[in-house]
């Protein structure tokens, strides 16, 4: 694991290359290379997990951007897609503490157990997983695996919780707040097709990159409880964060890849400068 032994901070920029980058994600990348602070490190991050939706050209396309926008950083860049063993190893301690449950469950049946029930709670996501598959036998489970089936790996939040036990995260917006993962429910930590989540990868890469300071967009707020719940598990040490405003358009929408007009890769090809591009941001370091 990388460490940080100056003075500065070891911060990330960490896109998925299934787009190019827009100004949301300039503004991003720029946050993070400058918040690193003098003597710092400041590590680029491509978050390749999903093989439908990822491309390399976008990858190279982002890197270039970067470069372009004046930004520098520590070599090599480290794809998830090339570090699969890391999230396998992670799961497995999970799965030896008797944290995690295989889910059988289609979108449609989670659908109608909750129309059944006729209460949803919600999550920050939406409404939460209702716990179908966590009933089910240890034989009932291994006799569908055996059979097949597909399925996805849950973690048992409420013991995951119990597990960890009280714990909280410092933003330096937001300042100290109290983890509550509970609202969020089991959450998928690895799928048939992809073994690893979101939430497990980016917590399992900042802990071996020796991150400090997680510099991210503000919707990314709530789901530092699930990344803290899994630090716990794990036995890593929590970075600090900061969680910044996002970049907007004229009317007030959140920027998105499909904003193709919005785009580094249009705007260089329209002409900006890359002095240009950072003013549109909004930025100022």
């Amino acid at each position: 694991m990388a460490k940080n032994t100056s003075a500065g901070e070891v911060t990330r920029f960490a896109p998925s290359p299934t787009g190019y980058l827009h100004l949301g994600h300039a503004f991003s990348a720029l946050s993070a290379f400058h918040a690193r602070g003098r003597g710092g490190s400041f590590l680029v991050r491509i978050e390749d997990i999903d093989p439908g939706r990822c491309k390399p050209d976008y990858a190279e396309a982002i890197l270039e951007d970067l470069a372009w926008l004046g930004l520098e950083w520590e070599t090599p860049v480290r794809y998830q897609s090339a570090h699969m063993d890391d999230y396998a190893k992670a799961l497995r301690k999970l799965e030896l503490r008797g944290l995690l449950y295989p889910c059988f469950c289609t979108r449609a049946e989670i659908k109608a157990e909750i129309d059944q029930s006729g209460y949803a709670p919600q999550g920050p996501g939406g409404p939460i997983y209702p716990g179908i598959c966590r009933k089910l036998s240890v034989d009932k489970r291994d006799d569908r695996i055996e059979a097949g089936e597909p399925h996805v790996l849950r973690l048992d939040m409420s013991d995951a919780v119990a597990v960890a036990g009280p714990l909280s995260w410092r933003d330096s917006e937001l300042g100290l707040t109290k983890v509550q993962a509970e609202r969020f429910g089991d959450v998928v930590l690895a799928r048939k097709d992809v073994r690893t989540s979101y939430h497990l990868a980016v917590t399992v890469d900042d802990h071996l990159q020796g991150v400090t300071l997680v510099t991210r967009g503000a919707d990314l707020a709530p789901v530092t409880d699930v990344h803290r719940i899994l630090q716990g598990l794990l036995g890593y040490e929590a970075p600090k964060y900061s969680h910044h405003r996002l970049i907007r358009d004229v009317s007030g929408r959140r920027l998105a890849k499909r904003d193709q007009d919005m785009t580094i890769r249009g705007l260089r090809a329209s002409g900006y400068t890359p002095d240009e591009v950072i003013a549109m941001t909004g930025f100022e370091g």
